[in-house]
């Protein structure tokens, strides 16, 4: 039998550790793309509706120049929530794509206007059911069908410390909350 040196286990166990990360960091970068994806479409329906709007207005107004990057991020306003990111299981079947129309809206808005502030109210519908009980924000994921990946689950633990903040939901301990007492 060959003896295992603390120096060897050291290695085994260092290698072991990063694979794990590996592995984990495969995931959130798949996530972080399908994120990317779901923004870039985002802006790429913005950017037509407002040259839409422009050619409307009136000839004496010039048209606004282009923004930058940067000059975009600064003035979004902080209420405006992030364009909600297709599941991995519409990301492999391309579901998230043909339930768009061209302008971006979802088929069944009268206005055509984005459903922004769905996660909310699914979150505030969840914790309407669950009454007097703590649950975790995996919980609520895992109820919401958005426990695929750690970025979703991410949204819903923002959105649940949002609604703490905002005294809708509270926090009852590390990671557990309740619906707020009305």
């Amino acid at each position: 039998m060959v003896s295992v040196t603390p120096k060897a286990r050291n290695i085994e166990i260092t290698a072991e550790g990063l694979q794990e990360d590996l592995a984990r960091l495969e995931i959130q970068k798949q996530a972080l793309e399908r994120e990317l994806a779901a923004v870039t479409a985002h802006l790429g329906s913005v950017q037509r509706a407002l040259s839409a709007l422009q050619a409307l207005m009136p000839e004496s107004v010039p048209p606004a120049p282009a923004a930058r990057p940067a000059d975009v991020v600064a003035e979004v306003p902080a209420t405006v929530a992030p364009a909600p990111v297709p599941s991995a299981h519409e990301v492999e079947d391309g579901a998230g794509d043909a339930d768009r129309a061209e302008d971006g809206s979802v088929p069944g808005d009268a206005d055509g206007s984005k459903a922004y502030g769905k996660l909310t109210e699914q979150i505030l519908a969840y914790f309407a059911d669950a009454g007097n009980t703590d649950v975790r924000a995996r919980d609520v994921a895992s109820a919401l069908g958005r426990d695929a990946d750690s970025g979703s689950i991410n949204a819903v633990r923002s959105t649940l410390d949002r609604l703490v903040g905002q005294s809708r939901v509270r926090r009852v301990g590390r990671g557990l909350y309740r619906a707020a007492k009305r």
